[in-house]
């Protein structure tokens, strides 16, 4: 099987590497993180007009109905840059779970707004995936009670809220009785929150009641995540490469030396066969029903292990000055880390696919 990128692919993601290359310099994520924007502005209006956001709606309802493997490529770009703007939750959780389980009014109502950029979902999808015993959440009479933790793209107008039972539920940010708090994680890139619900009002997505769509998002979300992953570990992996043909020691450039050479090739032997990974896990979502789970949590624990190692390998490449902020390392290293944990550890997800294989 010849399993590679299509040209409109290559196209796609040559097109995203563009433009965040021009509108995201380290400049800009630097100034981002140190001041205290709920999002790129800037940023999510470029991509906006690129059609970003509504990569995977219907065309029917504005966006381009493109494929798992196009997103992935795109998240891969985005983690790359390590881009400043909701993506996970907004452009794929919640219109997923609004074409899925929406009824034909609410996709009326919400996937052209998500298409077009000018609506931006948060999710919280954590009672499936490690919630506490003190903050389960719970659905009855159109009302949401309970703690939601972890809420990816939190600075949002609303909500995609998954509760004990699989229900999913749509909230607004200024709902009465909606408490929110902005968590302090390693990521600066990206914002985190908790929702804490005192029976607020929400509007149940139709067929959320009767199906259960929330594994099938937390297959999606990991599977980005992982190319995230993946394309903040080929930044470091290139920018160390690069330091060490610039940095010189003993009147040598640094990747003249053995060690140096070693480390920069096993990082590179390891990140390859992980990129082959990440698509056939995307590919497995729309395509292969049956292993879409298995792969999408082998996908992201083998990158979350694999982009701790590169990162902490081209760390070592550049030495001190790998942990200043004076290249940004920084800032893919912690994204790398945040990625590692969220929506479940690489052991909570090896766990979770020999369950699905029934092998536990």
């Amino acid at each position: 099987m010849n399993f590679g990128l299509s040209h409109e692919q290559q196209l796609l993601q040559e097109s995203v590497q563009r433009l965040l290359g021009d509108i995201a310099p380290l400049e800009r994520v630097r100034a981002f993180a140190n001041h205290d924007e709920t999002h790129a502005t800037d940023i999510w209006a470029a991509t906006c007009a690129l059609g970003i956001p509504g990569l995977v709606i219907a065309e029917r309802f504005g966006g381009a109905g493109l494929s798992m493997v196009d997103a992935a490529l795109v998240a891969e770009c985005l983690g790359n840059h390590v881009t400043p703007i909701p993506y996970v939750a907004t452009s794929i959780i919640a219109p997923l779970a609004i074409q899925l389980a929406g009824s034909e009014q609410q996709r009326a109502e919400y996937l052209p707004q998500l298409a077009a950029g000018d609506l931006i979902l948060g999710a919280a999808l954590a009672e499936h995936c490690g919630a506490r015993e003190d903050a389960r959440i719970e659905f009855a009479n159109g009302h949401l009670q309970g703690r939601g933790l972890f809420v990816l793209d939190f600075e949002a107008a609303a909500y995609v809220v998954a509760d004990r039972c699989g229900r999913l539920a749509l909230v607004r940010a200024d709902a009465a009785g909606l408490e929110r708090r902005t968590l302090t994680t390693i990521d600066k890139t990206r914002r985190v929150g908790e929702l804490n619900f005192n029976q607020v009002q929400a509007e149940l997505l139709f067929d959320s009641e009767r199906t259960n769509y929330v594994p099938a998002l937390l297959d999606h979300a990991r599977v980005m995540l992982a190319a995230d992953t993946l394309g903040a570990a080929q930044f470091m992996l290139d920018r160390a490469v690069a330091y060490a043909q610039e940095r010189e020691q003993f009147g040598r450039v640094i990747g003249s030396f053995q060690a140096v050479k070693h480390m920069c090739a096993e990082m590179a032997a390891a990140l390859e066969p992980a990129r082959a990974m990440v698509w056939y896990a995307a590919h497995a979502l729309q395509s292969l029903p049956s292993e879409a789970s298995m792969m999408a949590c082998h996908a992201k624990a083998h990158l979350a292990d694999t982009g701790k190692a590169v990162a902490k390998t081209a760390t070592e490449v550049h030495g001190g000055i790998g942990f200043t902020e004076l290249y940004g390392l920084p800032y893919w290293f912690k994204r790398i880390g945040f990625n590692r944990q969220m929506l479940g550890s690489p052991e909570y997800l090896r766990n979770e696919a020999a369950r699905v294989q029934g092998l536990v």
